[in-house]
Order: structure tokens, then sequence, then C-alpha cells
């Protein structure tokens, strides 16, 4: 039962504590006179109309409702002071305006756009202390809002969806915008189905199948109380007992118990502050507080109340009284949680009748003993003590609670477990935690994913603590989540393969675009289950046949889409490998350009036949793919787009292709080329591939896309720049047949032997570097290739070599240092600063994407990668190999190359 009313109400008590300790009832008793004078009078029910009848006037609804609302509230709470009204009324009344509010917010709304239009179609559920009939005073209210588009209305051409969130987008801001007025209620919407991603209002065809197929334990807990409330209540109300089996369960499973208990045991597990009354502490989320009475009725009710409907009451106290009368908790277990929610509920009150803020928690100093004396209590001292006394008993009972059946065990992401781990803000931590698991994340919606997941929650923490940057992995990894169409088997694969935690958090920690790429495609974890995820890819053979292994009559997208998962794996345990320092930096620049070329050779098969049906082909010629660069040297990065150049082998003048549509040569290849490009860099449902960079063909941007053999070795011979000569000295076919390969082989090896003036060449390659570096300055202190000394100049002095002296004509620079220092052309040690840079290159691409010293374990890691002790090793020895760069400059350009 509700508590009981004042004998004989002090009205004057009550007015004289609301202006001295109540700004907020003060301020509203100047502004209502005539309410005030009926208080004066002890006429509660003539002021309770009075407050109700105080926007009647008004025209515009947000305004009347704020005129009520403030009205409404002094008139309760100096009701409430004076104990003149019991407990359950003040709530009751507060949610009826509630009820009364949202109903004219949502006809407003829709009256708006469709004048003179009912409110039918649009439902305002309401839940827990607004549907329950126990809102405070300044409380949110949490509906959720639901829309018949069938019966919405609409104006002419308006489509439902969206009509559907125009309403509740105006509905919330009629009632939650402040004004000079002030609001009426703060709106949370976000009790809806999957409120991250989901419209503020539902279809309600979408909700119902929501709950009966998808929703979580703590849904079913929130419905309980859950009422149609406002709007076109005859279809809430359906609507409401079309999922009431989601709801009430007339048996229920043991895992949906295990659900509950789990549930339960959060609401302990998930606060962390004071557990003793006293400053701070939360009347409502505190230890024997407000939120365990609610869920100690709640839990029960959701065991027991599928089989008994008359445990389905929405009201806590309703709820305990009727478990004590069938026997399911003892009456003095009743009457003890009642009274103690009872009187919580009413400290509450006072705490927020004082500024009209929505707060739970025992203010410090002067402040407590102003909410004292409001209460009609001496001081805070006495505050605290009834405080303490009412949830004492409270706490108890609710450990016995989560206690039951052996217990449920301490959640891994308790505050106190977090602190033990090493996490600094173990609150913070353990909140964002349990919002895994709310219903927001798609991943994570089903009673197997949540099993699933919390099996290996325990670990994951662990390893996230453990790493170099927890609060980095934990970010990353609710990225990772809300990315995640389906998690069950990642999150089985984790349990049964426990060494994949360490590779999961460093893949977090470590390397960001490793981290980028797996929360786009989660998937790609999956790559590292064999192990053979560590071993280097295969040849372009090899490579070749894994990514055009589809399934018979795979369309063109689906062949796209075979590269890019390919693709995608063999690059991301590529990486994973760099990271956990398993291979050679350099293993991995030449895997990784064997990957490419293979995704090359596919796309290109694969863009040749959708195009030949359509255009026919060329039976005397062939599209040919030269690659420069990193590409052409057999040596990218995780970064790398790819430098090509395409090409085409000449034909009879005036022929066209045998398709349906036939094409003249240069326009066919041109737009097979066109094709090709879009099939490496256009995103499919996969993803993007590969960024193509074509500006190195013959005349550049403004030439066409590909060229025929023939002009491009004229173009070479008489129009090329000595910069494009040096472009060749890293070309290489990379997709061609073997006729097509020789034939430009033989052009490349015919302009690298050209008799050169070797001061002429040596002005023009000084002249194009200091171009360069005067628009392409260094990102930063790891970057080994744009720093002065770095592996551009590197690559300048190789290639100024090779066509003044016409030798070690190789597109691999490690080759061509060879042989150039068996010719001693340069010193051993170049070659070691040559293989020190682009180990640095390759690595830091992954571990310091932003060229700056990374933190932690990644500066170790690179170390590592380096083959350096240390990272301060790391810094001396790139001093030394750009100085070792930069001597050679000076011998070779006799000229002096500045390095800082």
């Amino acid at each position: 039962m509700a508590a009981a009313l004042s004998s004989s109400p002090d009205w004057a008590g009550a007015l004289t504590r609301a202006r001295a300790h109540s700004p907020f009832l003060s301020r509203a008793l100047e502004r209502l006179p005539a309410i005030e004078a009926l208080l004066e009078k002890g006429q509660i029910e003539e002021a309770l109309l009075a407050a109700k009848a105080a926007g009647e006037d008004i025209e515009d609804t947000g305004a009347a409702l704020r005129r009520e609302r403030l009205a409404l509230a002094l008139a309760l709470a100096v009701g409430d002071l004076a104990g003149g009204l019991e407990l359950d009324r003040v709530m009751r009344e507060l949610s009826t305006f509630a009820d009364r509010a949202l109903h004219a917010a949502i006809a407003a709304s829709i009256a708006r756009r469709v004048p003179g239009a009912a409110p039918d179609g649009m439902i305002g559920l309401a839940l827990g202390k607004h549907g329950a009939g126990e809102l405070n005073y300044s409380s949110d209210i949490d509906p959720i809002l639901i829309y018949d588009p069938d019966t919405l209305p609409l104006r002419e051409r308006d489509e439902p969806g969206e009509a559907a969130q125009r309403y509740a987008r105006e509905t919330v801001r009629l009632l939650s915008e402040t004004t000079p007025e002030g609001y009426v209620f703060r709106v949370d919407l976000r009790l809806r189905p999957a409120s991250e991603v989901s419209p503020l209002a539902i279809p309600i065809g979408a909700a119902t199948t929501h709950y009966e197929s998808s929703a979580l334990a703590w849904e079913r807990a929130a419905f309980i109380r859950a009422r149609a409330a406002a709007g076109d209540i005859a279809a809430g109300e359906r609507f409401l007992d079309a999922i009431r089996p989601f709801v009430w369960r007339r048996s229920l499973d043991f895992g949906a118990i295990d659900e509950i208990r789990r549930l339960t045991a959060r609401i302990r597990d998930s606060h962390s502050g004071p557990t003793e009354a006293g400053p701070g502490f939360n009347l409502k989320l505190g230890r024997g507080g407000i939120r365990e009475i609610e869920f100690f009725a709640q839990t029960h009710q959701l065991v027991h109340g599928g089989r008994d409907a008359s445990l389905r009451g929405r009201g806590t106290r309703a709820a305990l009284d009727a478990l004590a009368a069938t026997g399911h908790i003892p009456p003095d277990t009743a009457r003890i949680l009642g009274e103690a929610y009872d009187r919580l509920r009413t400290i509450e009150h006072r705490l927020q009748m004082v500024a009209d803020r929505q707060t739970h928690s025992l203010p410090e100093g002067e402040a407590l003993e102003n909410v004292a004396h409001l209460h009609g209590l001496e001081n805070g001292a006495a505050l605290v003590d009834l405080v303490a006394r009412t949830c004492a008993p409270v706490a108890e009972l609710f450990g016995e609670l989560i206690a039951e059946d052996g217990g449920a065990p301490a959640s891994p992401a308790a505050p106190n477990r977090l602190e033990e781990l090493g996490f600094t803000d173990a609150e913070t931590v353990s909140q964002r935690i349990a919002r895994w698991s709310d219903g927001r994340y798609r991943a994570l919606r089903s009673a197997a994913a949540i099993s699933a997941f919390e099996a290996i929650l325990p670990d994951l923490i662990e390893a996230i603590a453990e790493s170099e940057a927890p609060d980095h992995a934990l970010a990353r990894f609710e990225t990772l989540l809300e990315k995640l169409p389906s998690a069950i088997n990642l999150f089985r694969l984790l349990e049964a393969r426990p060494g994949l935690f360490q590779l999961l958090v460093d893949c977090l920690t470590l390397a960001p675009p490793l981290a980028d790429e797996l929360a786009r495609r989660p998937d790609l974890l999956d790559a590292l289950i064999d192990r053979s995820a560590f071993d280097l890819p295969g040849d372009v053979a090899s490579l070749n046949d894994r990514m055009a292994r589809g399934e018979r009559g795979d369309d063109y997208e689906r062949k796209l889409d075979r590269i890019r998962v390919v693709t995608g794996e063999q690059r991301f345990a590529l990486g994973m490998q760099l990271i956990e320092a398993q291979q050679d930096p350099l293993d991995v620049a030449s895997a990784l350009s064997r990957v490419a070329q293979a995704a090359l050779n596919v796309a290109l098969d694969a863009a040749q036949e959708e195009f030949a049906a359509r255009h026919g082909r060329f039976l005397d010629g062939e599209l040919v793919v030269l690659g420069l660069g990193r590409l052409g040297g057999g040596a990218l990065t995780h970064a790398s787009d790819l430098d090509i150049v395409y090409l085409f082998t000449d034909g009879a003048i005036g022929a066209e292709s045998d398709g349906g549509r036939p094409l003249g040569r240069t326009l066919y290849f041109n737009r097979l080329a066109q094709r090709v490009s879009a099939a490496l860099s256009v995103p499919t449902a996969e993803g993007a591939l590969y960024e193509v960079d074509t500006r190195l063909r013959p005349q550049g941007a403004q030439g066409p896309l590909a060229v025929g053999i023939d002009g491009f070795a004229r173009y070479q011979r008489e129009d090329a720049w000595t910069w494009e000569h040096m472009a060749l000295m890293r070309s290489r076919v990379v997709a061609g047949s073997d006729a097509a390969r020789a034939q430009i082989e033989g052009i490349v090896r015919e302009i690298a032997t050209i008799q050169r003036d070797p001061e002429k060449l040596r002005e023009d390659v000084l002249a194009m570097r200091s171009e360069m570096a005067s628009h392409k300055a260094s990102k930063g202190p790891l970057d080994a290739k744009l720093l002065r000394g770095g592996l551009v100049d590197l690559e300048f002095l190789v290639h100024f070599l090779q066509l003044r002296d016409r030798t070690a004509l190789t597109p691999d620079l490690t080759a061509a240092l060879e042989e150039l220092a068996g010719g001693g052309l340069v010193d051993e040690d170049l070659r070691e600063a040559h293989r020190f840079l682009t180990r640095l290159l390759v690595g830091a691409r992954l571990l310091a994407p932003d060229q700056q010293p990374p933190g932690g374990e990644a500066r170790q890691v690179l170390a590592r990668l380096v083959r350096c002790d240390d990272f301060p090793a790391v810094l001396a020895a790139l001093d030394r190999a750009r100085t070792c760069v930069a001597d050679h400059w000076a011998r070779v350009f006799n000229t002096e190359l500045e390095i800082t």
C-alpha cells in the first residue's frame, strides 16, 4: 500500500519550507499567486483543478503545456510537503499529465501538417516510471513511438516513414525544448528497438517482428510497465496484446532465466558510487536503492508472471503486494521493500524540488542541510541516517536475490575487477562495457550472441587491460562491434582459439590501418584461424587461382567481390605478420606486390570477359598493364596505390572488334582500361580494393588512358622527359602475354640504353628532385620515403646511374644496387641503407601511419622489424642511413644534400 496521508496537513509549514529551501518552488509561488492562495487555504483539489486549467486559453500547444506543468508541479509539491497528498497520488498525477502532454504533442505535430487530422496511426507507448504511473518531479519520459503506415495521416505525396519521423521530431521538440516558459518533459527515445541505428518512430510491423524474434532480456523487463499512453491508444493496446507472449512467457527456458539473473546482477555491478549513505549516494542506483527494489519485483514478475496474470501489475508496490499474496515472496519482504520504496521516492522528490533538476544523489554540505530541512528533518545527518536505515534491508534482500541458485558470478566488468586489472577510470569503463550488450549493437541482440559474448568477455577484458593503450583498444573494439552484422562465429572462434585474443588486441592497439580495416570487415579475423596464416603467400599464379576460384555462374559483381575477399584476407594476414614481427618487411613488401599483381590479373580477365560480351574482342590484340613505382619494383606497402600504364598491341588500321556493338581499336582498349580501373578501385559489397594512379602514362592526365605499344615507344623516343625515362627504370609488365611482355621490355631497354649527355642528365635529375622537394615535404620524423636522404633520394641516385652508365637495368632496386655495387658505382653500405629504409617504410605504414614516433609496444615492434634493439636505435640507424645516402649523393652529383 502507498504511504498514508497525514491526519492534519501542515499547509503553512509546507509553504514556508518551499519558500525557504526550494528556489524553484519559490519562483513558482511568485508567478502563480492564485494557486498560492488556494494552497494557503489547504484547498488542494481546487489547486489541482486550477493547475490543470492553467494552459486552457493558450492556443500554442507548447506554451500551454509548459504553463500547466509549472502549476501542477507547484500544487503537487506543496501538497506532498504538507502531507495532504499521498505519494501514489503525486506520482499518478505527474504520470497522467505526461500522458496528456505526449498526446497533445503528437496531435499538434500531426495537425500542423495535416490540419484537422486526428492522431490516428501514431502510438505513444509509455515505459519505465511513466508506464508504471510512478513519475517523479523532474523525470525524463521514455516513450517508444510506433506508427501504422496504413492509417497515419499524410499529405498527398507524403511517404509514411518520412512523415512519421517528422511527427516524432516535432513531438520531441514541443516537449523538451527549453523556452522562456521552461520545458515540459525531457524525452529519451533510446528504449526503442536498436536505438543507435533505428529511426525515432518505428513501423508497427518492424516493432512487432523485433519483439517477437530478437529483443533482449532488458526489453522484456522494460515492457512489464509498458502501456499505450498517447496518440492512437486503441492501436497501441492492440500492439501490446500482440507482443504479450514476448513479455509474459508461460514457460521460461533456463537460458531466459540465466539472462534475467545476469541482468539483475548487472544492476549492482554497473554502479560504483558510494555504497553507504552519505554525500554522493545515489538513491536510484546505489546499493539498496530504488532501482534494486524495482528490479527485485520485476525479476519475480518475469519468472512467474507468464503463468499467473495477477503478477503483471505495472506499479512497483502493486507488484510486490501481488507477489506476496501468491506466495512468491514473504509478506515481510513485500512490506520492507514497499515501505523503503515509498520513503526513497519521497526523498528523491525532495532532491528534485529544490531546483527542478533530475538528480538522485544526496548533495554535500549546506545543500544536504537544505534538502533535510525541506523534508522536515533537523539536519543533514538525520537525512543520511534515514536513508541508511531504509537502504540496508533492501540491499540485503537484493543480495539474496542475485545469490539464489548458487549465485550469479561476479561480472568481469565490475568496477572493482576493472580496478584490479589496472583501468584508471574503472566506473566509466564498466558503464561502457555494460552498454555493449544493451541492444545498441546488431551483433549483440540475440540470446545466443550474448551468451557467446559473455563466455569470452573475461579474457577479452584482460587482453585489453594488458595492452599498451587500453582506452584506445576499448574504443576500437566498440567500433568493431558497431560494424559487425553478426558476431556469434567471431565470439566462438575467440573462445575456441584463446591465442587470437592477443592478436585481436595487437591489431586494435598497434596498427590503426589494420584496426580500421577489421572494423569495416570483421570477417578478416577468420584469415588467422589457420596456422598457415603466418606463412607468406605463394606465387602470383597460385594467388590468381584463389582469386578466380568462384562458383559456376558467378556474375561480374561476384567475381569482383571474390578478388576483394581474397586480397583483403591476404593483406590483413600480411599486416598481422608484420605487427607480430613474424616476417621480414622486405618479404612482406614482395608478397604485397604479388597479391596486387594477382588481383590486377584476375580483375583484367573478369573485365575483359564482361566487356567482350557486348563489344566482342580483337583476336590480334590485347590490353597490357605496365606497373611502375613500387608495384614495378615489387615492393609495395599497405598504403601503396598502384602506378600503372595501360598499353595495347597494335593491329590493322580501321579494324573493329567482333561483338554486337563493335568499337575501333583505340576506343575499345581505352574503354576496357576504364573498366579495369573501376574493377580495381570502385567499392563493391566487399569494399574497395586499390587506388589506381595512371598519371605516368604518355602525356599524363591529358593523354588517352590507353595507348598502342608503337605509340608508347614513339613517345618515349621523341617526346618523353627525363623524369619519364627515370620512371621506366622501375617498370615491368604485370599483366599481358609473353610476347607483349618481351616487346615492351625491349622498348624499355632501348630507352634505358640511349647515349646521354651526363651533365644534362645530372641537371635534369637535380632540378626534378628540387621541384619535388618543394611540393612534397616529409610528413614526420619517420618518413623514410620523403625525408632528405630517404628512399626518394636513393631512388633518384640509382636511376641516374642506371641511365648514365646504362647498367643495372632491373626494376628491382635491391638487385640494381647489388649490380651497381659490383661495378664499383656505389658502396655496399648503400645497399644496407636501402634495406633499412624499406623495412622502416613498410613497418611504419602500419605502426606509425602519421610518420610520428608511435607509443608503447608499437615502438618495440617497429624496432624488431628494422633489426634494432630499441627505438632510440631505430632513430640512430635512420640517421646513419640518411647520411649514407647523402654521402653518395655528394659523390655522384658533386653537390651537398642537406639532411636535418
